[in-house]
């Protein structure tokens, strides 16, 4: 019987070189993901200290409904679960309030 989880000796050779690509694929992809999420925490920290500097509240419920609304739509467009493109964004949300309230606390920098 084939293995279908890793590259055993039993897997065909077509099989095991096509996997080894997507998963190279897939490592870029997680890469890529990385630095752009780095991108993102970069500027919503500037956002976090512009806010703070201006006594602005750490969270914008508004601006979060419309940017859900926006993802689950694009997520459809991108045929990816809105449900999970919508968790995805809230664990990311949740962590820039987080980051917001802290630039708040008395003597943050």
């Amino acid at each position: 019987m084939a293995q279908t989880e890793n590259c055993g000796p039993d897997l065909i050779p077509d099989a095991q070189a096509e996997l080894l690509r997507l998963r190279d694929s897939i490592d870029n992809i997680d890469a890529a993901l990385i630095y752009m999420l780095a991108e993102r925490f970069k500027c919503t920290k500037q956002v976090g200290a512009l806010k703070a500097t201006h006594q602005m509240p750490p969270s914008d419920p508004r601006r979060e409904a419309v940017q859900i609304e926006r993802l689950r739509t694009l997520a459809r467009g991108a045929h990816l679960d809105p449900d999970f493109a919508e968790k995805f964004l809230a664990f990311v949300i949740k962590e820039v309030i987080h980051h917001h309230e802290t630039l708040q606390r008395p003597g943050a920098k």
